[in-house]
């Protein structure tokens, strides 16, 4: 079964919807179809460049104002504890373009490391607040997810995988995701944001025995170009 996963390294529904989803496969047990899933870019803020801006005030600007982004903020990072994720947002995180991360992701993906990968990236930005435009940054975590410095480096010097990046990013367009995290499975059904592990556990039942459709709905655990919703 292909799982094809379309989110953003800087949303937090994202990292939250990973973590639900390895859950919602582990309650399946012995009955959990093989999967062969594949990360793939969206970005929330395509706009975003590579010069950082304080989060706090780029969120402030979208969400009209401090109070709204202190809560949406407090709330997304009890809800991501509350999962044993780490997120704090008082590490000073910064609005930077995700399109350098996610061809680190396309690199991670040709080494069958994207998982690893992907969770290195999250914990720079979430945990640790750390720049993910930043060449340094992208190394150390491309590195504690398996893959090579030197291949690193060189990918992140030339446009070694833009072009599949920006491919998947019309894919994703033409699917018409609008939001994220958003698993698209088989081609077929779409499961969209981060539902709870046994909400995963069923529709993956379900669309493993063919005996139904799997649709998912942007509700309170998707991020959307309009932000996150709490």
């Amino acid at each position: 079964m292909r799982i094809d996963i379309y989110s953003d390294v800087v949303c937090p529904w994202c990292w939250i919807g990973k973590h639900r989803f390895q859950q919602g496969v582990q309650l399946l047990g012995a009955d959990a179809p093989v999967l062969d899933i594949h990360w793939q870019p969206f970005q929330l803020d395509p706009d975003a460049g590579t010069t950082p801006v304080p989060l706090r005030e780029a969120y402030a600007r979208k969400f009209g104002g401090v109070e709204r982004t202190e809560q949406i903020l407090g709330q997304t990072q009890a809800t991501a504890r509350g999962e044993g994720l780490p997120m704090d947002f008082s590490q000073g995180q910064v609005r930077v373009t995700t399109l350098p991360a996610h061809r680190l992701l396309w690199l991670a993906g040709q080494h069958g490391v994207q998982d690893a990968v992907g969770e290195a990236l999250f914990r720079a930005h979430f945990e640790h607040g750390q720049n993910l435009a930043d060449t340094e940054v992208l190394t150390r975590a491309g590195v504690a997810g398996g893959l090579d410095a030197a291949e690193i480096a060189q990918m992140l010097a030339s446009s070694r995988g833009l072009a599949e990046v920006e491919a998947g990013l019309d894919q994703a367009r033409a699917l018409g995701v609008s939001s994220v995290p958003t698993f698209v499975i088989d081609g077929r059904w779409a499961i969209s944001g981060a539902q709870p592990p046994e909400a995963f556990a069923q529709a993956l039942r379900q669309i493993a025995a063919e005996q139904g459709t799997a649709t998912g709905r942007r509700g309170d655990d998707a991020c959307g170009a309009d932000g996150c919703r709490v």
